[in-house]
């Protein structure tokens, strides 16, 4: 006899996942001492230890690591074949779908994915929770926020992410703006003051470090702002310069606000934007759904994705 089956098979997905009892245990909603009766059966089915200590933590085996990938597989395919039924009843369910990025991604994105996942969903709700200064990772491990979309590496390494498109930044200026009278180049860049958008306060980034590390140049921040929000319909009065990514430039109306938009004439690196959830939703149906569903609207917006 094999001396185990599927449910085992999820214990062992996530003790190998969190590497601790505990954390099993409270992800899986049962009691640590019912977690590890499940690592006892476990360990005989499979005669190893699965998780071994390692100072003052529990690290898979050489064993668990490398089947890792095999028991995932199997869960997830076993629980797909539920997932039908699950999906063919969205239509009377009413799921509070929480969901956390910052306001660039919501400008672009928020509408048309509620209006794709109301299709599917008419009664679910769709709640964008506010950035906080919390590392990303936080809110997805404890359960409160179900989606994160955004480009920070700031991720602990069992989280899940799917990139959903690559950006560039570009320079926002009004129509007139002086340093559109001449091919723009890293000199003539520096001519001008700038605004800088940043959450956290910080003033220079990819575009200073190009500057200076490729130019011996350095640009001049005049003002940094908490979002891009606060500055766009003032650009038309004023000579600085506003680096936005396509996202935004590409979804305000330049002309109505009298601004355009140019490329900057350096190598800048892309941004890479992504979903990212905990690997306890890997089996939901309903959550899968939500994770589709976006990554198809974000292709239908934005069309800029990965080859």
């Amino acid at each position: 006899m094999k001396g185990y089956d599927l449910d085992l098979l999820r214990y062992l997905q996530v003790l190998i996942e969190e590497e601790s009892v505990s954390l099993a245990a409270r992800r899986l909603k049962i009691s640590e001492p019912a977690m590890s009766r499940q690592l006892a059966k476990l360990r005989k089915a499979f005669a190893d230890p699965i998780l071994v200590q390692s100072g003052r933590r529990m690290t898979p085996s050489a064993f668990a690591a490398g089947i890792l990938n095999r028991v995932q597989n199997v869960v997830v395919a076993a629980d797909s074949l539920i997932e039908t039924r699950a999906l063919a009843n969205l239509a009377n369910m009413a799921p509070t779908l929480t969901l956390r990025a910052n306001d660039l991604v919501i400008a672009a994105l928020a509408l048309p994915l509620l209006e794709a996942l109301k299709k599917d969903c008419p009664r679910c709700e769709v709640i964008w929770a506010p950035e906080l200064d919390a590392a990303a990772s936080v809110p997805l491990r404890d359960d409160s926020v179900d989606l994160y979309i955004g480009a920070t590496e700031m991720m602990k390494p069992e989280i899940r992410r799917q990139t959903i498109f690559r950006d560039y930044m570009r320079g926002l200026v009004r129509k007139e703006h002086p340093i559109l009278a001449e091919p723009i180049t890293p000199e003539s860049m520096v001519r001008y003051d700038y605004i800088s958008v940043s959450r956290r306060g910080r003033a220079q980034g990819p575009i200073d470090w190009m500057l200076r590390n490729q130019h011996g140049l350095t640009r001049r921040i005049a003002m940094v702002v908490p979002n891009y929000h606060a500055m766009i319909e003032n650009m038309k009065n004023t000579d600085l310069i506003l680096p936005l990514p396509g996202i935004v430039i590409d979804h305000i109306s330049q002309e109505a606000l009298g601004l355009t938009s140019f490329e900057f004439p350096l190598s800048l690196p892309s941004v890479e934007a992504f979903q990212a959830w905990h690997p306890r939703r890997d089996m939901d149906p309903v959550h899968r759904w939500l994770r589709e569903t976006l990554f198809r609207v974000s292709r239908q917006v934005l069309g800029k994705f990965p080859p």
